[in-house]
């Protein structure tokens, strides 16, 4: 009987009407949730991954850049040294017989002072070889750095220099070492001056 008056009370609209029902969650609102919720994870590991390929990108690129500038420095101290020992050479290996040719080889790979004292030079230099009826051969045995910068370098370079003139017996080789100052003009690189060092 009891139940029967509690049935009939539940199903009395009186009393159900001032209670508010519960709403109901329907099955579009879980999935909207639950797709934010598994969308903002994706959202960070996306944010990261981009964040971390734009950092390899400038590292890489830094990089890039930092071995460039060390194969164009290594690039450069070859042609210092290349200039540095070939004007020895230039300097060391004078023919009576091509005097003038292998006079202008030195003038072309010269620059600045030593470029214009040495042209007002020529002429008695010339005239003294072939006189003289000198030859000289020089053969670099070694060569270095000695310092450089980004336009300019000290060359040291040690030669030995093998000398004959008309009527005289034939020399042993002398040694010698000169600083050879090497300077980029333009896109080549030239001597600049040259001391002969003990």
């Amino acid at each position: 009987m009891a139940d029967d008056a509690a049935t009939a009370l539940l199903e009395n609209d009186d009393v159900t009407d001032g209670v508010e029902s519960a709403p109901d969650a329907s099955d579009d609102e879980f999935d909207v949730i639950s797709a934010e919720a598994r969308r903002s994870p994706l959202r960070i590991a996306a944010a990261l991954g981009m964040t971390m390929c734009v950092v390899m990108a400038g590292l890489v690129g830094w990089l890039g850049f930092r071995a460039y500038q060390s194969h164009r420095a290594d690039e450069q101290r070859k042609v210092f040294l290349q200039v540095g020992r070939q004007a020895a050479l230039n300097l060391t290996t004078i023919d009576f017989q091509e005097a003038d040719t292998d006079v202008q080889r030195i003038l072309d790979s010269a620059t600045g002072t030593f470029h214009d004292d040495f042209e007002k030079r020529v002429q008695p230099f010339i005239d003294t070889v072939k006189q003289a009826q000198s030859k000289s051969v020089g053969t670099v045995t070694e060569a270095g750095l000695e310092s450089e910068s980004e336009n300019d370098a000290q060359v040291l370079v040690a030669v030995a220099v093998k000398t004959s003139n008309v009527g005289v017996a034939e020399q042993q080789p002398r040694a010698w070492r000169m600083r050879i100052s090497v300077q980029k003009v333009g896109d080549q690189a030239k001597v600049s001056n040259v001391e002969f060092v003990a």
